[in-house]
């Protein structure tokens, strides 16, 4: 059997730049060469894209792109020769077999790149151009979720140019503390936990740097779980974990450092809770059009309401992230994880853009599920923690 060229996607015109470098060289490690022979492809903060033949062990320090074996490239549209366009000189054409994005955040994760691969007719290795974007903007993905019987905490969207004197209407009727969020960003960056309404305006301000919509968001008590969710039709889950802060949120600092907070996976929470949790997860992942893989965020309340946060569909990939220790605690390790991964992409219906013709075995659609039960978690869990509300987690 011959190997396939696995483009590895990366960098790109985000904030969270540098976290998907990381991510990417854990990627491009771990692939197992005997099946496949990796390519990777960064993409600068200006957006340039480049093919880079070097050591996977300069991506995070940026030091890749000074690399003098970097080429110019771009991606063919052209479905009847896939594959990537090397610049330096004649043009030539380097065919793909498939495409693996590891870029996090507005400009990769949110549907982008998954548009211009489907373009192309290259299977992409997770979720393809619908489910990204829903992924990534947080009004609409909560209407589809509260469909599917997972509510999400009460909240009100504002778009750029509206009153002000409306965000403080609907912020005191939601009562304080809130969150403002910037409806389409990741990691945390333009969130703000507010106290009071003397916060409100310079929180606004700082969503609409980074979104045109707002979203103002109840505090819910309790805490944050997690659960990885991977496959296509048949879907596994790893062990749920559990945020736990000593105070404030798990922001941009707390997720890559964890001065204060920690993550425990497995959660402490009682079998049948975590159980449901990720029966949430999985509902939320098929109300969404996920494939290949995601991390489905959610809060468990001391009543043992579990509530829909967010989806990642490119959680942080390094090996010690929290989306593959969900996965190591059910026994799989980093680099089956990866190489499973690669895999699914290749699956019969694994591309949102392929016709009927092309997916002969596809699945009928599914019937409609019913709101999931609610059970109180047993003593001791969600009542004795604070809620590590958060926005886009990557760690």
């Amino acid at each position: 059997m011959s190997q396939k060229t696995i483009a590895v996607f990366f960098g790109g015109c985000s904030t969270e730049h540098a976290v998907s470098l990381q991510s990417a060289q854990a990627v491009l490690q771990a692939i197992d060469r005997s099946l496949y022979t990796p390519l990777a492809v960064g993409i600068t903060r200006d957006g340039a894209w480049r093919c880079y033949p070097g050591d996977p062990g300069r991506l995070p320090d940026g030091s890749w792109e000074r690399d003098p074996g970097c080429v110019p490239c771009v991606l063919s549209p052209d479905r009847t020769a896939p594959g990537l366009l090397l610049l330096d000189g004649e043009p030539r054409l380097l065919p793909l077999d498939a495409a693996f994005p590891v870029l996090h955040g507005k400009n990769g994760e949110d549907g982008t790149l998954q548009g211009l691969l489907e373009l192309a007719g290259i299977p992409l290795v997770g979720c393809g151009t619908l489910a990204s974007a829903l992924g990534m903007d947080k009004d609409r993905a909560h209407r589809l979720a509260a469909l599917a019987g997972v509510p999400a905490p009460r909240g009100t969207v504002f778009r750029r140019g509206e009153a002000f004197s409306a965000v403080e209407r609907a912020a005191e009727a939601l009562g304080w503390p809130l969150f403002v969020k910037p409806v389409r960003s990741g990691s945390s960056f333009g969130v703000s936990r507010v106290t009071g309404r003397g916060g409100l305006r310079a929180a606004v301000e700082e969503a609409f740097r980074h979104d045109a919509e707002l979203l103002l968001e109840e505090a819910v008590p309790g805490f944050e779980i997690g659960c990885a969710v991977v496959g296509n039709d048949t879907l596994v889950t790893g062990r749920v974990d559990e945020i736990e802060l000593s105070a404030g949120f798990f922001d941009f600092e707390e997720k890559y450092t964890l001065k204060t907070s920690r993550i425990h996976c497995p959660a402490r929470i009682a079998p049948q809770t975590e159980e449901r949790a990720a029966e949430a997860a999985k509902a939320v992942y098929r109300a969404l059009g996920c494939r290949g893989f995601a991390r489905v965020d959610l809060f468990l309340t001391p009543d043992g309401r579990i509530l829909f946060n967010e989806v990642n569909t490119i959680p942080g990939f390094t090996a010690h992230s929290r989306f593959p220790s969900m996965l190591r605690a059910v026994g799989v390790p980093f680099d089956r994880l990866v190489n499973r991964l690669i895999a699914l992409a290749f699956e019969d219906g694994s591309r949102e853009s392929a016709s009927p013709e092309e997916k002969p075995n596809a699945a009928p659609d599914r019937p409609q599920r019913a709101p999931l039960p609610v059970r109180k978690p047993s003593a001791g869990n969600a009542a004795a923690r604070p809620c590590g509300q958060t926005q886009e987690v990557r760690a």
